[in-house]
């Protein structure tokens, strides 16, 4: 491990934490905490906007809350660059990207969970009278965590068309029927978060820690002022905000692109303002740390396919699930080593092609935009390369795994080729170390010292299929598990990865945005 390295883990320590971020937990801390965005302020000084279309002043929210309406789709030359002439299609994501998890502050009975369910979704609408849902105003996610629904939601005490009275946590979640069917058990759209293969901690970290949060808030927008007003409504302490429902546990902060229209990015930008070791090699245009366009449009779920009950056969949510329209949602963060990416394990440009898309190619020599088309590497395709180049690529291991297998016509019609990717990803870079506030710093390890970070969001019809494709990330297949470590510099990037935190969650249609299920308590 390198100096520089060193000195970034020593600032990981407890003895080097203020008595401030120490007192973390008070409310006033958090007050500062929500109010501050630290260096992040810096984004909208230094970053252009990005040019989208004008949304339409009477087009209603969409019902599925993850997808980024009004987003921008546009053609980048090898640069990176926006052009006339691009061959490569990149969903321009929003500049910020914060992250509020909590535990709620509300009684589990039926009369505070309606009231608490009523103040939300108040709430929630005057967020959104004030500012439309796409990221020129500001597009919120709200996500159920699995102990809101086995502590708040235990019976369901009312009838309805979607549930029997009566009916008991968890037999009221989404089926994941694909799944039940190849284990030969009830097995849910939603299931507790797991480690796998590759996870690890930095040292002295401790274990990856698998979070028990009840809920979690995504907000993102290209205006700092616009988060900060919506977060002020959802989660201030006044009688017309929703501060008093949630104990906020963690506010993650972060950010994505800034480059795509010839200007540095942010990701080389703020990582050389904080410092960062490696920061200099980060390609000046680049929309993540490491380097690569992380919102490929190939790469992303198109329109709905995402949601559970769009593609036939996945979940029982078709056609009249409560949580049709809804998802499943991943929230992790992980530390990236760029002293270990950039100059020692994958030194040339090359080097990080093969290690980022699959071995054996041959880029042009200048860090540029680059896609693995579809429908990608087949599973012994990758095992084919490992036995040529003992090594295998981070997008290839996965790329089918992620996909329809065939031609697959959804259940609204539309008609998918073989080779659509089905999750769609939502993960932004950070500075948090791990997070920009934690109401326990001892336990997530919080360090002043900024790091260089990703904050891996990522939506699919079920938590299965997320399980599925990460474990191939390290070479784990349902048939067959590649003869490469999976912390080994030829797996893909994963020798620089460093995870701390896994979680979960339901992520339901906007009609049921606000404490799901509350309606049928008695």
């Amino acid at each position: 491990m390198s100096d520089s390295n060193e000195n970034a883990r020593a600032g990981r320590s407890h003895g080097n934490l203020s008595r401030r971020r120490l007192l973390q937990g008070t409310a006033g801390a958090f007050g500062a905490a929500l109010a501050s965005a630290g260096i992040y302020e810096l984004i909208d000084s230094i970053a252009k906007p990005p040019d989208r279309p004008a949304a339409g002043a009477d087009s209603p929210p969409v019902q599925e809350q993850y997808i980024l309406q009004n987003e921008q789709v546009v053609m980048v030359d090898g640069s990176g660059v926006k052009s006339s002439n691009g061959t490569i299609a990149v969903r321009v994501p929003a500049l910020h990207d914060h992250v509020i998890t909590a535990r709620l502050n509300v009684s589990a009975n039926a009369k505070a969970l309606q009231e608490a369910q009523h103040h939300l979704e108040s709430a929630l609408l005057d967020v959104e009278r004030r500012f439309p849902p796409t990221p020129t105003g500001v597009a919120t996610t709200v996500a159920w965590g699995l102990p809101y629904f086995h502590h708040y939601i235990p019976t369901l005490g009312k009838a309805s068309g979607f549930f029997k009275a009566g009916t008991r946590y968890p037999e009221y979640l989404p089926v994941d029927l694909a799944t039940s069917k190849t284990e030969g058990h009830t097995v849910y759209a939603l299931q507790e978060a797991r480690t796998f293969p590759s996870d690890q901690s930095p040292p002295g970290f401790g274990p990856v820690r698998l979070e028990q949060n009840d809920v979690a808030v995504l907000l993102r927008s290209d205006s700092l002022a616009n988060i900060k007003a919506a977060q002020n409504v959802l989660f201030g302490s006044g009688s017309n905000q929703a501060g008093s429902l949630f104990k906020v546990t963690s506010i993650r902060y972060g950010f994505s692109g800034g480059g795509f229209y010839g200007q540095q990015g942010l990701p080389s930008k703020l990582a050389l303002a904080a410092n960062i070791p490696g920061a200099q090699s980060i390609p000046r245009q680049a929309q993540g740390f490491l380097g690569f366009a992380t919102t490929l449009d190939s790469n992303m779920g198109p329109g709905n396919i995402a949601n559970l009950e769009t593609l036939p056969g996945l979940t029982d949510q078709w056609p009249n699930g409560y949580f049709k329209q809804g998802t499943t949602m991943h929230l992790s963060h992980l530390f990236q080593d760029l002293v270990t990416w950039y100059e020692q394990n994958f030194p040339q440009y090359a080097d990080r092609v093969q290690a980022m898309l699959q071995p054996g190619l041959s880029p042009a020599p200048a860090p540029g935009t680059l896609a693995l088309q579809p429908p990608g590497q087949s599973e012994a395709e990758v095992a084919q390369g490992v036995q040529r180049y003992h090594a295998y690529g981070h997008t290839g291991s996965m790329s089918q795994v992620d996909s329809t297998t065939s031609p697959t016509t959804s259940n609204y019609g539309k008609a998918y080729p073989t080779g659509t990717t089905i999750p769609v990803r939502g993960d932004f870079d950070t500075l948090d170390n791990p997070f920009h506030y934690t109401s326990d710093p001892t336990a997530d390890h919080y360090s002043e010292k900024k790091a260089a970070g990703l904050h891996f969001i990522q939506f699919q019809p079920t938590i299965a299929i997320f399980n599925r494709v990460r474990l191939s990330m390290d070479g784990h297949y349902p048939d067959m598990t590649l003869p490469i470590a999976p912390r080994s510099p030829h797996a893909g990037i994963n020798s620089v990865l460093h995870t701390t935190h896994r979680q979960n969650y339901l992520v339901p249609p906007r009609r049921h945005r606000s404490f799901p299920l509350a309606e049928f308590l008695v």
